[in-house]
């Protein structure tokens, strides 16, 4: 699929037909010279139809002000500016929203155009409707009620009331059920279409999610605190997402699963496909920027031979505590080692043997003698300890500024909330000297080179750009997820030893001890006041470390309904919970309906929109 992805689009556009916008919608509008309608072309073969929509899940796969600003886990460095999504202060007519509404159901109306075209049983007909599926659970998670629309709309109408959560998820289930028991689709796919696995994967968090917003009350913001109404849902989530895992177990290392050279490995069950070779346009720009997120500056790129970062989405004080010592999901998930690059004649570092990808594409053998730039340790490490590893690694400590990018090392002995700088310097005789130097971490967040960048998106194969120029598949659907989505939903159910057993194998695979109880679970991260730790406490934590960086963590807490207490305790950004409030003075759990679609569709009025708003 990935391979025809580009010429399948082109030969649409060939193909004499333009999409355009309607309330937020597509319509298929004739500009062909001979008159061609959109059945003439999509009646007989609706391919470029489906391939459009997969194509269609890259404009929100990836997005920081979505899904990862506006809690516990991030923050922006080096006088980034804070966003209105992490101050909550956004409206409904900002962009992004906006963007994400109008492209979510671009996916959904092209869905219903193959369906429409080829049959809802047909092969392209199955996969459509679980893309559709697929559309409609992140439009519920971010907006709640929204328009249900299972028909193709290709004329002008207009008219499209939001149709209650409950029924939407209600339609869903139908659906995907039916497309479980019933269709043609592969057992699994690891190539970006969909499959039994997916459908099974995607019920499973649509039954979380409905457990969560219809089946459970809540009783206080601040503390999240909850009331279970029923079960049910949970159970079903619990029995879907174990469909989902399938017997899978988690015998692959963290490592492994997330190397650039393990793609569509058995442990992905669905991911927006990306392509380097065939791409038809500038290659620099034609994929994501995934790679260059979660990072904090560490000079200028083509100077420094070390990939580019933004200082935006760096790691939070809580989730520099949220992995305790033996985790393997530490180095596996943020990037530890930096090499260092030789310039050449004209001062330009090397790349890719050489320099930040030396880590994916040098041999161990030439890594061990590489010198090193830049190294990052988790709080655990004692000076002892990094002296240790400064005494062993001295050879590759020692570079010359004429011929390396980087000339200085820089170790950081993370000892919060204060930070030990272990900064090796070299006189201009080239001598070597370290000294070692606490800073508060304000005062460290405000430095370049502030903290480990997340490594799980790199693409090793990416050119010498800090552009948009990764193409590493965005996995969306995983095992391992599926295995605490199982054990949420266990939790919820009150299966407290089913859910414990699903989270000991989480914990399992990154090497760290069972616990014998939700209660012995005891994080590293200090809190205050009266925040105590409970058993929803242990899924998310488990949750942040295994998923961190992927683009669940806004929709984890507002599902779980901890979004409040969670960014009251953790974020910078928010003191108190009346900073999440808009002037009605309701809490904004969700996103506002944006103002344009309101005004375009009559279905809807400004009554109809969300709290907060």
């Amino acid at each position: 699929m990935k391979k025809n992805i580009y010429l399948s689009i082109i030969a649409a556009l060939l193909a004499g037909f333009t999409l355009t916008a309607c309330s937020d919608f597509l319509e298929a509008e004739n500009k062909s010279a001979g008159g061609q309608t959109a059945d003439d072309v999509f009646g007989k073969d609706a391919s470029t139809l489906l391939t459009a929509a997969y194509s269609s899940l890259k404009s929100y796969g990836f997005s920081p002000d979505l899904y990862s600003r506006g809690t516990d886990l991030y923050i922006h460095t080096r006088g980034k500016t804070v966003s209105d999504f992490d101050t909550y202060t956004f409206n409904a007519d900002n962009g992004t929203i906006t963007s994400l509404y109008a492209n979510l159901y671009k996916t959904i109306n092209l869905s219903n155009g193959v369906i429409s075209y080829a049959g809802a049983d047909s092969e392209l007909g199955q996969e459509a409707r679980f893309l559709r599926n697929y559309g409609y659970y992140i439009l519920t998670q971010q907006f709640g009620d929204v328009p249900y629309i299972t028909e193709y709309i290709n004329s002008a109408e207009k008219n499209y009331p939001r149709t209650p959560l409950n029924d939407v998820y209600n339609a869903m289930i139908e659906d995907l059920t039916n497309l479980y028991n019933s269709s043609s689709l592969p057992a699994q796919n690891h190539s970006g279409k969909a499959s039994k696995q997916a459908v099974a994967a995607l019920l499973a968090k649509v039954y979380l999610a409905a457990g969560w917003d219809i089946d459970t009350s809540l009783g206080n913001a601040i503390d999240g605190s909850y009331n279970v109404n029923s079960t049910s849902n949970f159970s079903q989530a619990a029995s879907w997402a174990e469909k989902a895992i399938n017997g899978i177990s988690l015998t692959m290392s963290f490592e492994d699963k997330w190397s650039p050279f393990n793609e569509g490995n058995e442990e992905e069950i669905f991911s927006i496909q990306y392509e380097r070779n065939g791409y038809p346009g500038d290659i620099i720009d034609g994929g994501h920027a995934m790679s260059g997120a979660f990072g904090g500056y560490y000079g200028a790129y083509d100077a420094s031979g070390i990939k580019g970062a933004s200082s935006e989405d760096c790691q939070s004080q809580k989730s520099m505590y949220l992995f305790e010592k033996g985790d393997n999901r530490y180095a596996a998930t943020y990037m530890m080692v930096m090499y260092n690059s030789k310039k050449d004649a004209s001062g330009i570092p090397a790349w890719g043997t050489e320099g930040y990808y030396a880590y994916y594409n040098a041999t161990d053998a030439d890594k061990a003698k590489m010198a090193i730039c830049k190294v990052y340790f988790p709080y655990y490490y004692t000076e002892a300890e990094v002296q240790a590893w400064i005494d062993e690694h001295q050879s590759q400590l020692i570079a010359d500024k004429d011929v390396y990018a980087n000339a200085d090392v820089r170790v950081s002995l993370l000892t919060l909330p204060q930070v030990t700088n272990w900064v090796y310097v070299q006189d201009n005789n080239g001598n070597a000297k370290w000294t070692k130097t606490k800073v508060s971490i304000s005062d460290y967040n405000a430095q370049t080179s502030n903290g480990a960048c997340v490594k799980k998106f790199d693409d090793a194969a990416a050119d010498f750009t800090n552009k948009s120029n990764d193409y590493r598949d965005i996995v969306v659907l995983h095992v391992s997820d599926m295995y605490l989505i199982a054990a949420e939903a266990y939790l919820m159910a009150g299966q407290t030893a089913q859910a414990l057993e699903k989270i000991n194998a989480v914990r399992g695979r990154a090497g760290l001890p069972a616990l014998a109880s939700f209660s012995a679970y005891q994080p590293e991260y200090s809190t205050t006041g009266s925040f105590n730790i409970k058993e929803i406490d242990l899924i998310l934590d488990e949750r942040a470390r295994e998923l961190y960086a992927e683009g669940h963590r806004w929709m984890d807490l507002r599902r779980t309904k901890q979004l409040v207490r969670y960014n009251v305790q953790f974020s910078e950004y928010i003191s108190d919970e009346s900073a999440m409030k808009g002037s009605d003075g309701n809490i904004r759990w969700y996103r506002p309906i944006p103002t344009n679609e309101i005004s375009a569709n009559t279905g809807i009025t400004n009554d109809d929109q969300n709290p907060g708003y």
